[in-house]
């Protein structure tokens, strides 16, 4: 019998790529019901036939909510009767969103916000939250919005451990790959269209995981959260430059474009700061960053001597272990859609 069994998960912008793993991994399990709560009704009914299609026999088990995050009334109603909440509801393009930064507040700050007065006042048991990488040290809008969706987490993660009720915690994640608006289905696509790769800059690092790592951080999370715990997993990195002739490898050679950055692209990321690996805890795949424990009484926490603040080297794409063409073709052959496109493409 599993921490599932019998219980009621819910998971917000569920129509996505995350949460079309969620099922792929949960529904053959001893789960009773999966809720997928997002706004998009065509996704929805296609998730919907590709079930009753694929797995009719377990497809009853998942319920699907029209409504948006920004919308408290529609979150409030579909938070009836759930144990556990994964929240994947997010404005996630960096440059849409540096050009309707308000968009990214109402939806990632605003919407998570909803989201976990919904939860707690439902009595919703645990809940997990997605962040990014670019909420680490930010420079962009998409990530300055997730940075504050994180502090809204850990606020309401207080309040609801005081209360002695539900539990609340965050993963971050580095470029999940072959997500949905994610780079490597575009280098496919550009390739089977016989045009040039387009690179912004050979130089730049990205972290590299797998949608099945993903709902693997999470489900970590879940099982080993105190309420306002920051989860990250150890993730391999690539140049976009290897990341490129690991697609062309693998597709065929059609030419580099390299057409500079887009708006509020880093040149590395960061997964963890200088500050949060001060108080973070090796837990073998993964680092666990405890919450901040203190309240607004900053007289209890003098200290004699010197008072450490920041670890010297924060973790990054540029000081993890980096791949090289050949690591990182083994890397993106591990997702599904590239062996998918792969196969299709030999035909």
């Amino acid at each position: 019998m599993s921490l599932y069994s019998g219980k009621r998960l819910l998971i917000t912008g569920g129509t996505g790529s995350f949460g079309n793993t969620v099922l792929k991994h949960f529904l053959k399990s001893d789960i009773e019901e999966i809720r997928i709560f997002s706004r998009d009704e065509k996704k929805q009914d296609d998730m919907r036939h590709g079930l009753q299609t694929d797995c009719p026999e377990f497809a009853q088990k998942v319920k699907f909510y029209i409504g948006d995050v920004r919308n408290y009334q529609s979150i409030k109603d579909a938070m009836s009767g759930i144990d556990y909440v994964f929240h994947a509801a997010a404005l996630k393009q960096v440059p849409s969103c540096e050009f309707f930064p308000m968009e990214a507040v109402r939806t990632n700050v605003i919407g998570t916000d909803n989201m976990l007065h919904a939860a707690m006042e439902n009595g919703v048991k645990r809940v997990v939250c997605l962040s990014t990488d670019k909420a680490a040290y930010p420079i962009n809008a998409m990530g300055i919005s997730k940075a504050m969706m994180e502090h809204v987490i850990y606020a309401n993660a207080r309040i609801a451990a005081e209360r002695g009720d539900t539990v609340i915690c965050c993963t971050r994640y580095g470029n999940v790959m072959c997500s949905r608006g994610s780079v490597i289905p575009l280098f496919i696509d550009q390739i089977k269209a016989g045009n040039p790769i387009t690179v912004t800059d050979s130089n730049m690092t990205r972290f590299l995981m797998n949608l099945d790592e993903a709902v693997d951080l999470v489900q970590f999370a879940f099982e080993h959260a105190n309420p306002g715990d920051l989860f990250i997993q150890k993730s391999d990195a690539s140049t976009i430059g290897d990341l490129a002739k690991a697609v062309q490898k693998l597709f065929g050679d059609t030419g580099i474009n390299v057409i500079g950055t887009r708006h509020g692209e880093k040149l590395y990321e960061t997964l963890m700061t200088c500050e949060e690996r001060l108080r973070s805890e090796d837990m073998g795949g993964y680092y666990r960053v405890a919450a901040d424990s203190r309240d607004l009484n900053y007289d209890k926490f003098f200290v004699k001597g010197e008072v450490h603040t920041m670890a010297k080297e924060a973790y990054t794409s540029h000081n993890t272990r980096r791949l090289d063409v050949d690591g990182t073709v083994e890397k993106i052959l591990t997702t599904d859609y590239v062996k998918g496109a792969l196969a299709s493409w030999k035909i």
